[in-house]
């Protein structure tokens, strides 16, 4: 993958998170390792991105978007990143920056101290039965940072809470063949998620339908300065031809 090299040369880490998961986790490594096509790597090195990407409101973006396998989700660039409306004026939100970082240290801390990984720690995370302090603060820690993304985008009305929800209905429950661990989720309820949704598809919108005007707009431009230079190449193309009648003209007269 010589693109991939080519865009992360420079670059200290990136952001990397499983193109298949059971949750949802992003993580940096460092930028010179070689990485299996099992993961997905994207250039950015700042945790004002990781906090927008780790969040809920990009989670809901992703799983809308995306699709699973399995009950895990398929986390697919071209639908879940590319389209995603990402702030504009992302690398100067300080505050989310800083939020990023205390989130991120504070997960990297837990997972030193238990010895375990990201999906494992995820797994108690959702866990309703989970008593852990450090998961305890790690989930008020999310929500602050579902926060700060939400008021980075402006969204300051919406007043989120969380609760442990199902991801789906088990349909075989009574069957003790099919018996397994229930999805629980500690999330948004569906009407927070669904708003949040609703409003990243209409900034998606609006932004295509200003990147269609800006477009059409350079490509006037275009065809204005195109039609100008040809404008002013017939313009000295007859003022050269006319010098040159002058000239034979007055050598003639000599």
């Amino acid at each position: 993958a010589k693109e991939l090299y080519s865009s992360i040369r420079g670059l200290r880490r990136v952001l990397v998170t499983s193109r298949v998961s059971s949750q949802f986790a992003f993580a940096f490594l460092p930028s010179n390792w070689v990485y299996s096509d099992a993961l997905n790597v994207f250039a950015i090195e700042d945790f004002s991105a990781f906090a927008v990407m780790q969040s809920r409101v990009h989670e809901g973006w992703a799983k809308f978007f995306g699709s699973s396998m399995k009950d895990d989700l398929r986390y697919t660039p071209t639908v879940c990143f590319q389209t995603f409306p990402f702030l504009c004026a992302l690398h100067s939100a300080e505050d989310l920056e800083g939020i990023g970082k205390g989130y991120y240290d504070f997960r990297s801390g837990i997972m030193q101290t238990t010895a375990e990984g990201l999906t494992t720690i995820y797994n108690r995370f959702h866990d309703p039965d989970e008593r852990g302090q450090e998961i305890f603060k790690l989930r008020e820690m999310h929500n602050t940072m579902d926060r700060a993304v939400l008021n980075a985008y402006g969204w300051t009305d919406i007043r989120p809470t969380c609760e442990f929800l199902l991801s789906y209905e088990e349909e075989d429950e009574e069957n003790p063949i099919h018996v397994r661990k229930k999805p629980w989720r500690y999330r948004w309820p569906d009407e927070i998620r669904d708003e949040v949704l609703a409003r990243l598809l209409e900034l998606n919108r609006v932004r295509a339908e200003e990147e269609q005007l800006s477009g059409a707009a350079a490509e006037a431009m275009s065809k204005a300065s195109g039609t100008r230079k040809s404008r002013q190449s017939k313009k000295g193309a007859a003022n050269e031809t006319g010098d040159l009648l002058a000239n034979l003209r007055n050598e003639g007269k000599s």
